[in-house]
């Protein structure tokens, strides 16, 4: 078999509806800690006796766990096979998870955490390159922010009903259902290099397609852009529940709060669909500039002290620039590598953004600058990873235009 044949046929398998189907789940799984942390994180202060400040360290070691295993899986996930790696890493959260039930204390629980991250982190991982390795990566991932705004919308309903081992025994069920399917999660991939067609014009003014190797700092960038902007999700996500709670202006009740969240999560669908019909238009680089710079604002207009207006607005805005954003980056790491090694390695990104928001976040608090100082640094880090977009999009406007201004 040539080759050619060879990518053909790894293509078939990763387009087949098994494979997308088995890789969403996954994702929604792994990600569930993450989409659903403003309940969680509440649970851990109304339930558990957590401080808010411990509830920052807790946050960031099980997100930031999530980051270690994306790394790791995504040195390994070549010379490995896929289903093995799902086995291990269901395993590790599946057993954090178990044992959480079994302590309250902040220390315990802080390492479980940490484990049970790293856990999701290898099984989030596996899943997003499984999509990063069909033939059309950036609506596989379309598809997946989609599911995302729907299961974030589910969880944000149905966890607040739950006692903490309740929320700990649905993560461990979502992670067991997936080991009868994992016949579906095809084995490896075909490493390919980063090379994009371009469809050119020559002298004749006939149209051909024209390989370009894409700059080696081009996902790199991307990568360390999303640190960036995930860097303040984490840091938002984390307490907006908690800051709502405690702020003297808001006369919002807790479960005013919870209800917001429940329904700014669906405006997550809408933009996802609104930033598909953008990025068909424009290209993914100059409405994801626009999109950072409103975020940075209606995160940062929180520090001017929360209201019900305000927190209505900024929660509504958050969640449909949050999908939006990630529809951008997870497309332009399509748009330059299918191999899964670059793809796989989002999820590492999103993990340590998570890693160093929540405890960035715990250190404000801790030095006494209060809710106030929390969104001032979430406003800078997203501004932080506009600035790196910027760059990169005028160094690619200069070398491959097309690439520049790609939907």
């Amino acid at each position: 078999m040539s080759a050619e044949q060879v990518a053909q046929h790894q293509a078939t398998i990763f387009d087949g509806w098994k494979s997308i189907g088995i890789a969403l789940y996954m994702t929604l799984v792994g990600y569930g800690v993450l989409v659903g942390i403003p309940v969680i994180s509440t649970a851990w202060v109304n339930l558990l006796g957590f401080t808010e400040v411990q509830v920052g360290r807790v946050a960031g070691a099980d997100l930031g766990g999530l980051s270690v295993g994306a790394v790791v899986t995504s040195l390994i996930i070549a010379k490995m096979n896929r289903r093995v790696l799902v086995l291990i890493a269901a395993g590790l959260a599946i057993l954090a998870n178990g044992l959480c039930i079994f302590t309250v204390v902040y220390e315990q629980v802080l390492w479980l955490r940490l484990l049970a991250g790293f856990g999701s982190g290898m099984y989030t991982s596996v899943a997003v390159a499984s999509l990063g390795a069909t033939s059309k990566p950036a609506r596989a991932f379309n598809m997946m922010l989609f599911a995302f705004a729907f299961s974030q919308a589910l969880e944000m309903q149905v966890l607040p009903q739950l006692s903490m081992n309740g929320i700990y025994l649905v993560f461990i069920g979502c992670f067991v259902v997936s080991l009868f399917f994992i016949s579906w999660v095809p084995p490896r991939a075909v490493e390919k290099g980063l090379d994009i067609e371009i469809d050119a014009e020559d002298e004749k003014g006939q149209h051909h397609l024209e390989h370009r190797h894409v700059p080696a700092y081009v996902p790199w960038l991307v990568l360390i852009a999303i640190v960036f902007t995930y860097i303040n999700i984490g840091a938002y996500w984390t307490y907006i529940e908690l800051a709502s709670a405690d702020s003297t202006i808001s006369s919002a009740s807790s479960d005013w709060v919870g209800r917001v969240l429940v329904w700014a999560s669906f405006l997550s669908i809408a933009g996802c669909l609104f930033a598909t019909i953008l990025s068909n238009r424009y290209g993914l680089a100059r409405p994801l500039l626009i999109t950072l710079i409103t975020q940075s604002i209606i995160v940062s207009m929180l520090a001017m002290g929360i209201t019900n207006t305000n927190i209505l607005v900024s929660v509504f805005m958050f969640n449909f620039l949050w999908i939006f954003i990630d529809v951008y980056q997870m497309s332009t790491i399509a748009n330059v590598d299918h191999s899964g090694k670059f793809a796989s390695l989002i999820v590492g990104a999103q993990g340590l953004g998570q890693i160093i928001g929540p405890n960035a976040a715990a250190m404000t608090l801790a030095a006494g600058y209060g809710y106030r100082g929390v969104f001032i640094m979430c406003a800078c880090a997203t501004l932080t990873g506009m600035c790196i977009y910027a760059y990169m999009y005028i160094m690619l406007r200069r070398t491959i235009p097309a690439l520049a201004d790609s939907s």
